[in-house]
């Protein structure tokens, strides 16, 4: 019997190592292919670069347009800008829109929570000919006022169920106290309600964050001027018709992920605890 469990073990441990390997491997494979000097070792199955260099991270961080202009910092302060505004307004409307679910009874509650999961259901690329010909009525298109209005309300069906599962598990005799002590309904939600919340809203602003800096179909079609370009939309600059500068992209692809990263392991904590107190009633 002890044997038997030791070999179980053993098994496992084999089995968890085998994972690891070929989940690592590809991530692996791009820093070596970021640190190579030549493209010629892109098929090599080795993780050793050849002839380290730092030059294709150089390129992508001093890259410029014809105009002279310093396209990185360009891109990276658009990527900010358009992540951080998405987040902030997102969550602005989401938040009222799930404590309104949550709390209140009126008609067409139950169908609308549904019809708001139902979106979910559908490909960003299945609206995009719609959304284009409203962003240039609208005279936004090239304009990142109008991927941050089309980013926002993409996001607002999740943010909305994330919130509202969040707000059903805080008691609402805490809310019912507030209002005896005289309370306003404002007050009871800004000064009761939010800071409860305050997990389940670390998590969705995360998130919404994360969508925005790493989506690319909606900016690559939207945007046409090189200097209002994010930063995954640069990446497929890189991958010409004639030329694959697979180098560059790799160097490209670790820079971009480096942010989106770090948030991941620093809020790690938040993530797990934000997550899982949204599905239990309280």
């Amino acid at each position: 019997m002890k044997r038997s469990a030791h070999l179980h073990v053993a098994l496992l441990h084999v089995g968890l190592t085998l994972a690891c390997i070929a989940t690592l491997y590809p991530v692996l494979w791009v820093v070596k292919l970021a640190l190579s000097s030549g493209e010629g070792t892109a098929l090599s199955p080795s993780l050793v670069p050849a002839h380290p260099t730092l030059e294709h991270f150089w390129t992508v961080l001093t890259l410029t347009d014809s105009a002279g202009r310093w396209l990185f910092g360009r891109q990276l302060a658009t990527s900010l800008l358009v992540s951080v505004a998405t987040t902030a307004v997102g969550l602005a409307f989401s938040v009222t829109a799930a404590y309104a679910f949550a709390r209140f009874r009126f008609p067409g509650q139950r169908a609308g929570m549904q019809l708001l999961l139902v979106t979910q259901m559908f490909p960003t690329v299945l609206v995009l000919v719609p959304m284009y010909s409203l962003l240039q009525s609208l005279h936004l298109l090239d304009s990142l006022t109008g991927l941050v209005l089309v980013y926002s309300t993409s996001s607002l069906p999740f943010c909305i169920w994330m919130l509202k599962g969040y707000f059903d598990t805080i008691p609402k005799d805490l809310e019912e106290a507030a209002v005896m002590d005289g309370a306003t309904p404002w007050q009871v939600f800004t000064r009761v309600v939010l800071p409860l919340a305050r997990p389940a809203l670390a998590v969705t602003a995360l998130f919404s964050f994360l969508a925005a800096w790493n989506e690319f179909i909606l900016a690559a079609t939207l945007l046409s001027d090189p200097a209002h370009f994010t930063l995954p939309v640069q990446l497929q600059r890189f991958v010409g018709e004639y030329k694959v500068e697979l180098g560059t992209f790799a160097a490209g692809a670790l820079i971009v992920s480096t942010p989106v990263m770090a948030l991941f392991f620093a809020l790690q904590k938040h993530l797990v605890g934000g997550l899982t107190a949204g599905g239990v009633k309280g």
